[in-house]
C-alpha cells in the first residue's frame, strides 16, 4: 500500500511539473527547443524577451522570424535577420502606415546628407551617433547587402526601434520614453522640452499616483501618432522651412536666405537645385499650402481634445511668429558670413558646391578636414542647427527656458559674436593685403 501511495505521489508531482514546466517556458516545437536550449547561454536576454512576449503566447517561434537555416553555432551567418516586410506579414495595418511616415524616411535621409560620407563609419552605419536612429525606414536589396559588406548585419528592421526586439512590446512602444533615445540631445531635443515641460511633469506625476487615473497626460504619442497611426508627420519639419514662400516680404527674403544655406537654391541664381527634389523625396519640407495645413489641423484637432480650439489655433500661431523672428536673426547671421565667402575672405571648401555656408555639412566645414574648420561657420552652424531649433520647437512644445534662455537668447547671443567675428576678419584681411 505504501508503495502505491509513493508512486501515486510521485505521478501527481511529475504532472505538475511537467504542466509548470509547459506553463511557463512553452517550447512550441522542436526548432524552439532547439533555439532556446542554445541561446539560453549565448543570448539569454533574447530568449527572456521572447518568453515574455505576445510572439511566444501566439505560438510565434524563432523560425517564422529568422528561418531554419541556421539550426547551430557553425552557421550563425545563415540566420534571417527579419526586415521589416517579415513584420508585415502578420502585421500589414501597421506596415503600411509606417511606410507613408516620416520615420520611413530617416535611413533615406541620412545618407542622402553630404556629410554623412565623411564622417566615422562607425557613426553612421554601425549603429552609435546618426545611423543609431537613423536606421529608421525600409531599405532597398542593395542598401542591405552594402550593410551586410561593411560587417552591419544586425540593423534590418525599423519595429525593434520603438518595440525592442525580442519582446516587441506595444506597451513599450506607446511609452514616451520609447521616444527619448533618439528625440533628444544637440539638434532636436524634444524629450527634454517635453518633459519639462507642463504636459511631461503632468505624465510623470501620474505615474507616480499623484494626478486622479483621469487626468489629461499628453505624450508624445498623444499629439504625433495618435489612436496608434505609424504615420508620423509635422507641419513645419525638421528643416523649419516650407513653401510656398510668405506674403510677408522680408519673411519670404529670409526664408530664401535660409533655402541658400542649405543648398536647396543656388545662391547666385536663386534657382533650386537637385537638393529640393531631394529633400522633398524624404518628406522633409511641405512644398504646398494645402499639405501645411493638413498638417496643421491634424495637430489643433489633437490639441482640442484638451483645449479649445481657438486657444490651440493661437499657440499654434504664435510659434509660426516666433519662427519667423529666427528666421530674421538666422538670415541676417547667413548674409554675414555670405559675404566674407563672396570676398574671398573666407575660402570655399573643396567639398561645397558653392562659395556659400552649406548647412548640411554640418560641423565639417573644412570639406572634411578637421584642421581647417572654420571658426565663424561653426558659430553659424550651431545658431541654425542648435539654437534655432530650440526656439521653435520650445514654443511648439510649450517650454518656457527652451524656447527663451536655450533658444532665443542664445540666438541673438549667437548673432552678436558673428558680427564680431567678421569685423575682425575684415580688419585682418585689409591689414594682410597692405
Amino acid at each position: 500500500m505504501k508503495r502505491k501511495l509513493w508512486k501515486n505521489r510521485f505521478l501527481l508531482v511529475a504532472a505538475n511539473v511537467f504542466i509548470l514546466t509547459f506553463t511557463v517556458t512553452p517550447l512550441l516545437a522542436d526548432d524552439v527547443d532547439t533555439c532556446v536550449g542554445c541561446h539560453e547561454k549565448s543570448t539569454p536576454g533574447q530568449v527572456a524577451d521572447w518568453r515574455v512576449s505576445k510572439h511566444a503566447e501566439e505560438d510565434v517561434s524563432c523560425v517564422d522570424c529568422h528561418g531554419d537555416s541556421h539550426m547551430s553555432a557553425e552557421d550563425a551567418r545563415l540566420a534571417q535577420l527579419p526586415d521589416e516586410h517579415v513584420c508585415q506579414d502578420c502585421h500589414e495595418e501597421q506596415f503600411d502606415s509606417f511606410a507613408k511616415g516620416k520615420h520611413n524616411f530617416g535611413w533615406t535621409s541620412l545618407n542622402a546628407m553630404p556629410i554623412t560620407h565623411v564622417e566615422p563609419d562607425e557613426l553612421m552605419e554601425g549603429g552609435r551617433g546618426c545611423g543609431g536612429c537613423h536606421n529608421m525606414g525600409i531599405k532597398t536589396e542593395a542598401q542591405k547587402k552594402e550593410q551586410l559588406e561593411k560587417g552591419y548585419r544586425y540593423q534590418t528592421n525599423s519595429c525593434d526601434e520603438c518595440h525592442t526586439r525580442h519582446s516587441f512590446s506595444k506597451k513599450e512602444a506607446q511609452d514616451p520614453r520609447a521616444c527619448q533615445q533618439c528625440h533628444m540631445g544637440y539638434d532636436h531635443p524634444q524629450w527634454e522640452m517635453w518633459s519639462s515641460a507642463k504636459h511631461g511633469t503632468r505624465w510623470f506625476a501620474k505615474e507616480a499616483g499623484r494626478l486622479p487615473e483621469g487626468a489629461a497626460v499628453p505624450t508624445c504619442q498623444t499629439c504625433h501618432l495618435p489612436n496608434g497611426t505609424h504615420e508620423n508627420r509635422t507641419a513645419w519639419g525638421f528643416l523649419g522651412v516650407r513653401l510656398p514662400l510668405p506674403e510677408d516680404k522680408q519673411w519670404a527674403a529670409d526664408r530664401v536666405t535660409i533655402l541658400k544655406a542649405l543648398g536647396v537654391l543656388n545662391p547666385d541664381t536663386g534657382e533650386p537645385t537637385d537638393r529640393l527634389a531631394l529633400i522633398t523625396s524624404v518628406d522633409m519640407v511641405r512644398t504646398t499650402e494645402e499639405a501645411w495645413q493638413t498638417e496643421r489641423d491634424k495637430m489643433i484637432k489633437t490639441c482640442s481634445q484638451c483645449h479649445s480650439e481657438t486657444y490651440a489655433t493661437t499657440q499654434l500661431e504664435m510659434g509660426d511668429s516666433m519662427l519667423q523672428k529666427a528666421d530674421r536673426v538666422l538670415a541676417q547671421a547667413i548674409e554675414i558670413v555670405a559675404e566674407l565667402y563672396k570676398d574671398g575672405i573666407i575660402e570655399k571648401p573643396e567639398a561645397y558646391a558653392f562659395a556659400y555656408p552649406d548647412f548640411l555639412h554640418f560641423m565639417q566645414t573644412g570639406g572634411g578636414d578637421i584642421g581647417k574648420l572654420s571658426s565663424i561657420d561653426q558659430t553659424l552652424f550651431e545658431l541654425y542647427m542648435k539654437h534655432r531649433m530650440r526656439t521653435y520647437q520650445g514654443q511648439f512644445h510649450v517650454n518656457p527656458d527652451y524656447a527663451y534662455w536655450y533658444g532665443w537668447a542664445m540666438m541673438t547671443q549667437g548673432l552678436g559674436k558673428i558680427q564680431a567675428e567678421a569685423k575682425k576678419m575684415r580688419t585682418l584681411h585689409e591689414l594682410t593685403k597692405n
